[in-house]
């Protein structure tokens, strides 16, 4: 649109130009070799236009005559390298697909058309082709042979690393993993992979760099930033404990203002300032942490906060995160064991009940049974409730990868990911299972379930005798008992006209979610007639 324009722009300046001549009239003497030639200022100007345009035109003949050759030349390569980029495209496609023989054929057919140092991505179809027809050692070289080339490097450190997992090398995976993170940081398989690698090696400063890295060119969000510091920065603050307090309390007090609910940083935190006899600001940690979510591990370390308290201290501060958290099974367990260690067994059994009602669990009913066997000694009891123990559900544990652990760890034992347990019930035992009718309130009865009687065993039906007489307990009717004959023409033929109808000798027992009907109801609606059975 611009150039078109353009040319009306020029088109209505030599219009202008020549009107203005035509308006302005005079004459053009020119004088050559002896002779005057004289002409109209139009003519002229006419004349010089069309001795330019012919200079062009000829010189536009000249340049192309002489710049035929590699034009011609340049057609074909171009027509050449079309037709390679085509073979090429389709061949990525069809490595995409999964058909391994189209891929290898593209392959090959792009390799004549095009050379492969001055397009990559032949490399790439050919190792994508040799890996569809399973010839993992011939792509691996090829992704060795791209290491050489500095814009096919990244790619053949990609290409081996997944070989190397593939092959369960996971040694070898971090070693590619790492060098191309050190070549671009900004590759988050490079940097998750060296980020395993460092907390393999509890280098716990190198993986604090390499999230802030991660941070910085926003590989990852700002909040799973801060999460991933405060569960290396626990870790490092663990480490450190023994060796250097000071950084251990700097480190833990970190990742406890980076997450202040994360129960492992707040205990951290808290026992490092315990250990430097900052009771008052430990504490405060601890209740924060409780407030969030009630953890026993906080609970333990915030009722043992002085070592020199007696039983009753550790009782009442027991009671005081119970008022904190109210209405909840860990608070109601903390007040129990710590009652229990303060020999306030009345205080302890009813708290330990109250968890129980709250959350049934394993570790409530274990409770409850040291409470039994302190105060009263009665072992029947005591197996009583460890039997109801056993068949709880578990108590919540830290696992990760169907691995339980008592203690927090930063990373899975299994996998290697960093941030891997989380508090939780272990899943094998997550129902609710069938206690023993002791659990259950007076007056419920257990529901029975009508189970399909195996033909090849006939058990008696206990019979309640009601008004009819004594019935016979015969093997013979113990045989029959369960027999139907079919009802024919023939057996109401033989009924007699004059028959009356009888009463069923017997009743079955009733089940003890079904009443039945009473008798005088029943006689009441029903008028009597003849049965058959």
């Amino acid at each position: 649109m611009i150039r078109l324009l353009a040319f009306l722009i020029v088109v209505f300046a030599l219009g202008l130009g020549f009107a203005w001549l035509a308006d302005r009239p005079g004459d053009m003497v020119v004088t050559f070799n002896g002779y005057q030639y004289q002409v109209s200022l139009m003519v002229a100007a006419v004349a010089v236009v069309a001795v330019v345009a012919a200079v062009m035109i000829l010189w536009w003949l000249l340049k192309s005559l002489w710049n035929s050759p590699y034009t011609i030349s340049r057609y074909f390569r171009v027509r050449r390298r079309d037709r390679g980029y085509q073979a090429l495209s389709t061949g990525m496609i069809a490595a995409g697909a999964g058909d391994g023989a189209l891929a290898r054929k593209k392959t090959k057919e792009a390799a004549k058309l095009i050379r492969s140092d001055q397009e990559p991505l032949i490399h790439l179809l050919e190792a994508q082709a040799s890996l569809l027809e399973g010839d993992h050692e011939g792509a691996r070289q090829k992704f060795e042979s791209m290491l050489d080339d500095p814009e096919m490097r990244l790619l053949g450190l990609r290409g081996l690393y997944l070989e190397a997992e593939r092959l369960g090398d996971r040694n070898a995976a971090r070693h590619y993993a790492g060098r191309a993170a050190v070549m671009a940081p900004q590759l988050a398989w490079a940097a998750e992979s060296t980020l395993e690698e460092l907390t393999a090696r509890s280098d716990w400063d190198g993986a604090l760099k390499l999230v802030d890295a991660q941070k910085s060119t926003r590989q990852i969000e700002r909040d799973a930033a801060n999460r991933r510091r405060a569960v290396l920065l626990t870790a490092k603050a663990q480490a450190l404990a023994d060796s250097d307090p000071a950084a251990a309390r700097t480190a833990a007090i970190e990742a406890n203002k980076l997450r202040p609910d994360f129960a492992p940083a707040a205990v951290a935190a808290a026992a490092a300032l315990f250990k430097q006899n900052d009771v008052r600001k430990g504490s405060k940690i601890l209740e924060a942490a409780w407030k969030a979510e009630p953890h026993p591990e906080v609970a333990e370390l915030y009722t043992h906060a002085r070592l020199g308290d007696a039983v009753l201290d550790r009782l009442n501060r027991a009671k005081k995160l119970q008022e904190m958290k109210k209405n909840h099974a860990e608070s109601s367990m903390t007040v129990a064991r710590a009652a229990l260690d303060a020999q306030d067994y009345s205080t302890a059994r009813r708290e330990a009940e109250a968890a129980i009602r709250m959350d049934r669990r394993e570790g409530a009913y274990l409770l409850l049974a040291d409470i039994e066997e302190a105060e009263t000694g009665d072992q029947g009891k005591v197996r009583q409730l460890l039997s109801r123990a056993v068949r709880a559900p578990r108590d919540p544990a830290w696992v990760a990868d169907g691995v339980v652990s008592e203690r927090w760890a930063p990373v899975s034992p299994i996998t290697g990911r960093l941030d891997a347990f989380e508090w939780r019930a272990p899943m094998e035992r997550l129902g609710q299972l069938i206690d023993s009718h002791d659990d259950m309130p007076a007056g419920a009865a257990p529901v029975i379930e009508a189970l399909a009687k195996p033909t090849s065993e006939k058990r008696p039906i206990e019979v309640i005798d009601d008004a009819g007489p004594d019935m016979s307990s015969s093997k013979d009717a113990e045989r029959h008992e369960d027999h139907v004959r079919p009802i024919t023409a023939a057996a109401f033929a033989a009924v007699p006209s004059d028959a009356e109808g009888v009463e069923p000798a017997e009743e079955l027992a009733r089940l003890p979610d079904d009443p039945g009907v009473d008798p005088d109801e029943e006689a009441e609606k029903s008028p009597r007639r003849f049965r058959l059975f």
